[in-house]
């Protein structure tokens, strides 16, 4: 007889927030209270996705019908996870993207992203550096849907299921020689799309790093879509990252570019503020950020503060990437 054993950091489908939940916003705000006022105590440090607020928009992503195609994704089935699922609703109109604008109402704008064509360049200490278009790589990986909890840096979290592919396929395909010891990240560079980006004392483009070990860690993972769809240009369509141990501003959006290195990348926030947002933000209640506790979180859409769990729950999968590593600051 087969028996399955599930992955400690895999979650049940059960446990996701069922789409017509997620979908009738005017409900969620009459039962949760939720609104602009409840949104905007959250603060602005970059994350990933939110609260929810009074400008809406849902929006197809851009895609061809190659991609499309594909989803829904084969779903990964034995997720076991203490909460359910965020209401889409909430997450998808409610969304850090700087690029767009420092508020969280940038849903609208962010469509006027053009996401096909896109090209993804593999760079830096590789075999042979390449450019490859975005849907033939993802026709390349290895595809699943992954239900993640996501803790930001605000003191918020989320539980979504992120449709992708993992980190470690991606690095595999790129070859990175001996020398390669952190993985770069860039989003794209398009100052008369994105308004944001017109603000000069951001270091655009956004920058973010990993080692080559958190990279190649099967937590890592590289998402196309979520909730069982495209991924919305607000999400970071056509592809971000999603490394559910560390802080949401770690997971960068509209990636085109990864660069292997010998040398730490200096990411967007911590260049913006060192003593707030370093290179490692991994998650941890004992460890304060300079303006707000780190001990607890607010679950979107529930009304309720829960205890926050180092590395977000996942310390079995990711801990031991940090030994003798104890003297740096792994959780700024």
């Amino acid at each position: 007889m087969l028996i399955k054993r599930p992955r400690p950091w895999e979650i049940s489908e059960n446990h996701v927030t069922p789409e017509h939940v997620f979908l009738n916003r005017r409900s969620f705000l009459r039962h949760t209270g939720a609104g602009i006022a409840g949104a905007a105590v959250l603060g602005v440090a970059g994350c990933g996705e939110a609260a929810e607020t009074a400008s809406g928009g849902d929006s197809e992503a851009q895609l061809t019908a190659k991609a499309a195609e594909l989803f829904p994704y084969p779903k990964n089935t034995d997720i076991p996870i203490d909460r359910p699922l965020t209401d889409e609703e909430v997450a998808s109109t409610y969304n850090n993207f700087y690029e767009f604008g420092s508020h969280k109402r940038i849903s609208r704008a962010a469509q006027a992203l053009e996401t096909r064509p896109w090209r993804i360049e593999i760079k830096g200490d590789v075999e042979s550096p390449f450019t490859i278009d975005v849907d033939e790589l993802i026709a390349r990986m290895p595809l699943e849907e992954r239900i993640y909890r996501h803790r930001c840096v605000e003191a918020w979290s989320m539980t979504v299921p992120w449709s992708g592919f993992p980190l470690a396929a991606l690095v595999a395909m790129a070859k990175p020689t001996s020398s390669a010891r952190y993985l770069k990240m860039q989003t794209f560079l398009k100052p008369s799309v994105a308004s944001g980006q017109k603000q000069s004392w951001y270091p655009w483009p956004y920058t973010e790093g990993l080692t080559l070990a958190e990279a190649t860690n099967e937590l890592a993972f590289l998402v196309t879509g979520i909730y069982g769809k495209p991924l919305p240009e607000q999400f970071g369509s056509p592809l971000r990252l999603a490394v559910p141990w560390k802080y949401g501003f770690k997971s960068i959006k509209s990636i085109v570019r990864f660069e292997f290195t010998s040398k730490k990348p200096v990411s967007f926030w911590e260049e913006i503020q060192p003593s707030e947002y370093g290179f490692w933000a991994n998650v941890n209640p004992e460890v304060p950020h300079p303006r707000w506790s780190q001990a607890s979180e607010e679950v979107l859409g529930t009304g309720r503060r829960v205890p926050t769990l180092l590395f977000n729950g996942y310390a079995e999968q990711v801990a031991g990437l940090y030994k003798g590593l104890e003297g740096q600051n792994l959780y700024l």
